[in-house]
């Protein structure tokens, strides 16, 4: 039994689709005028860890992950650059999903554009008019009046005069209340705009995620997560968008995964501490990075440092160890297995991959401890799960960027060298090349078999 910690509830709670067998699930995804940070990673591969295990669980799912391709700071940049808004976030969109793509992330069964989907936004204002929740204000922006809808602030837990008093606000006295968010913006010379009833412009973020999930998967769905930075204001904003136009409940569960931290300190470029995905994995394998994300629960705080890949590199590594040196049994996993129901009733627990990722650690001690190609086998299977294991154990252990510009024939050649010195005794000889291959980042591991070689 599935059980989801709900945002807007503060508590955990048995899930229950709407419609039997199926979920609709959309999360806000990624603003493209720049590469994709760490913390664009933990949503891409935390929300890829909660698509796959509903599916593994026997669900229909249907996975909406926006792309917002038009805001201020893409209007900016592509200025910036001399080139057309278009021309950016096409590039941008690319390099998201090579970087998703290195992560092991499955692709949504949709990505739409906020670009593409004007049309439903302008419908979605036209609602909120009608509903009296809209209003034209002087400067021409059309604005919501967050007064007028009596939930606002429950996603948050605050109301209008906490917010007021505690939350930064634009200070605009076109506005009836500084609370106020812009639903469509008047059109500003120079930038990009379309037309409607009250004239040329472009919409505000918060209506791009209302009018897009709506479309994609219906005025009320099942699970909308995104980072816990978007719980207010934008997420507070969605519903009292979405509830405030179509009459119903917008979304019965919403899930936030925590912040990123770097050396326990909040990611941001102003601390000079803001690290891409390309970055990261320039000095680290995708696979352990994706593994570092999901050994922590998702709404806990990652805390990112060297140190902290490291250990998660060498744990990783202990996992694969045992799928070399007890070959797998490939079978469809027996869920009644205790391992596997272990496994299960962690990511039931509110997707503990944390708590999966510890029984899988049993597992393969078990295995290593039976010499069972069963067990093994169970342990690839489960990873797999998660997204994890996948590969064959040495492509993992040898593979990552080139250290020290030694590609394998060369290293192969040095492990050559190393068993001549050996048999002819030169024992000082044997030592320097192990010491010339572990300053390259090459470790050796020997055995009754012979040496094998991965990258430390």
């Amino acid at each position: 039994m599935l059980k989801i910690y709900n945002s807007l509830k503060r508590e955990k709670q048995v899930f229950t689709p709407i419609e039997a067998n199926k979920v609709r699930m959309y999360v806000c995804g990624m603003t493209v005028y720049d590469y994709c940070h760490l913390g664009h990673a933990r949503v891409m591969v935390v929300f890829d860890m909660v698509y796959r295990w509903l599916k593994a669980s026997g669900y229909d799912v249907t996975y909406v992950r926006n792309i917002t391709d038009i805001d201020d700071k893409i209007i900016k940049r592509a200025i910036e650059n001399g080139e057309t808004i278009q021309q950016l976030t096409n590039r941008f969109i690319a390099f998201m999903h090579e970087d998703a793509d290195a992560l092991g992330v499955l692709r949504p069964d949709a990505e739409p554009r906020a670009t593409e989907f004007v049309p439903e936004m302008l419908a979605l204002i036209d609602k909120l008019q009608a509903n009296g929740l809209a209003y034209q204000a002087t400067d021409g922006d059309v604005n919501y009046a967050v007064r007028k809808f009596d939930g606002y602030g429950k996603l948050s837990g605050k109301s209008l005069d906490d917010l007021r008093a505690g939350e930064r606000v634009e200070v605009d006295s076109a506005k009836q209340d500084p609370l106020d968010f812009v639903l469509w913006k008047h059109a500003k010379p120079g930038e990009p705009a379309w037309p409607s009833r009250w004239g040329d412009g472009r919409p505000g973020w918060h209506i791009e995620c209302s009018a897009m999930s709506s479309s994609l998967l219906g005025n009320h769905f099942d699970i909308h997560g995104g980072g816990q930075d978007l719980q207010f204001p934008h997420h507070e904003n969605e519903i009292a968008q979405s509830e405030g136009a179509n009459c119903c409940s917008y979304v019965n569960y919403w899930m936030h995964n925590g912040f990123v931290r770097v050396d326990n300190e909040k990611m941001s470029k102003s601390l000079g501490n803001f690290f891409t995905i390309r970055t990261v994995l320039e000095q680290f394998d995708a696979e352990v990075v994706r593994f570092f994300i999901l050994r922590a629960h998702y709404r806990s705080p990652l805390n990112y440092s060297d140190a902290h890949l490291d250990d998660a590199k060498r744990s990783l590594d202990s996992l694969y160890f045992t799928l070399r040196d007890v070959p797998a049994v490939l079978a469809d996993i027996d869920w009644k297995n205790d391992f596997a129901a272990r496994f299960a009733a962690a990511l039931n627990e509110d997707f503990d991959s944390h708590g999966a990722i510890s029984v899988l650690f049993e597992l393969a001690s078990e295995a290593n401890r039976q010499k069972s190609g069963e067990l093994s086998g169970l342990l690839k299977a489960l990873g797999a799960v998660i997204g994890l294991l996948e590969r064959e154990p040495m492509a993992y252990l040898q593979g990552g960027a080139q250290v020290g510009g030694l590609d394998e024939a060369a290293i192969e050649q040095m492990i050559a060298d190393r068993a001549a010195a050996k048999k002819a005794k030169n024992f000082a000889e044997s030592d320097r090349i192990r010491d010339e291959l572990k300053a390259a980042g090459i470790a050796l591991d020997d055995s009754p078999q012979g040496t094998s070689w991965r990258r430390a």
